[in-house]
């Protein structure tokens, strides 16, 4: 088993430029380089602190989750005095969604710092999000909840964060089906099968039915993206029915 101070140390001498990376990506300098490394380093490193405790940035991701809802959280409350819990609860949930995070973690190019055995073609998607939340957490222990709302005001809210556009966001299209569904005593039904073909990669279609009749259909990489693709598609089908209901 691989130790965290001589992994660390020998990232450092073989990328002389981590620094200076996180530095322009953080607009401050770093104090603890260390936990800035822990949260780029992917768990296929199989690092281990002296206790064996693993170390990679998923820990940190938990912290940096928490920290990016805590500033969202207050920064609806203020901006948004009339809002109550469940309106906050949504638009929060709009700021943090995982396709904005993962959105956020590409616009920063993370991956090209990760530490990892598994080649940076096979990552998915959410890879990004969950360093950008890795990236928040190692600021929150290097530096503060001072800076963390600093960073998180930069590079979150001030670019991004717009009320009014955010009130028209949807974030999933099936949960705001099956709502429609379940407030219009309409019935629906997810079938969905594997539906490899020829294809190197395993794909799932669905075929998503209300009221018994087949409104729409979407192929996609796992039974979650098809779902949510099949059900965007029969939003549309619906949108005129949808608006008026809400």
């Amino acid at each position: 088993m691989k130790n965290i101070r001589n992994i660390l140390n020998s990232r450092s001498k073989n990328d002389g430029n981590f620094f200076v990376s996180i530095q322009k990506i953080l607009g401050f300098k770093p104090r603890k380089i260390k936990f800035y490394q822990t949260a780029f380093t992917h768990r296929s490193m199989n690092i281990k602190d002296s206790e064996g405790h693993p170390i990679n940035y998923e820990r940190l991701e938990f912290l940096g989750d928490a920290m990016l809802g805590s500033v969202i959280a207050s920064h609806l409350y203020t901006e948004v005095p009339s809002g109550d819990e469940g309106y906050l609860t949504k638009m929060r949930s709009k700021i943090v969604s995982r396709e904005h995070l993962n959105e956020l973690g590409k616009d920063l190019n993370l991956v090209d710092l990760v530490e990892s055995k598994i080649p940076k073609g096979q990552f998915g998607d959410n890879i990004y999000g969950n360093l950008f939340e890795a990236l928040i957490g190692a600021i929150f222990l290097d530096r503060g909840y001072k800076y963390c709302e600093k960073f998180i005001y930069k590079k979150v809210i001030i670019p991004y964060v717009d009320i009014e556009k955010l009130e028209g966001k949807v974030i999933s299209y099936k949960s705001l089906l099956i709502e429609w569904c379940q407030k219009e005593k309409k019935t629906f039904d997810y079938n969905v099968y594997e539906d490899t073909g020829n294809d190197d990669i395993r794909h799932f279609s669905v075929k998503l039915s209300i009221n018994d009749k087949i409104v729409s259909k979407a192929r996609a990489t796992s039974k979650k993206k098809a779902e949510e693709k099949a059900s965007k598609r029969a939003f549309f089908v619906f949108q005129n029915q949808i608006s008026r209901a809400y």
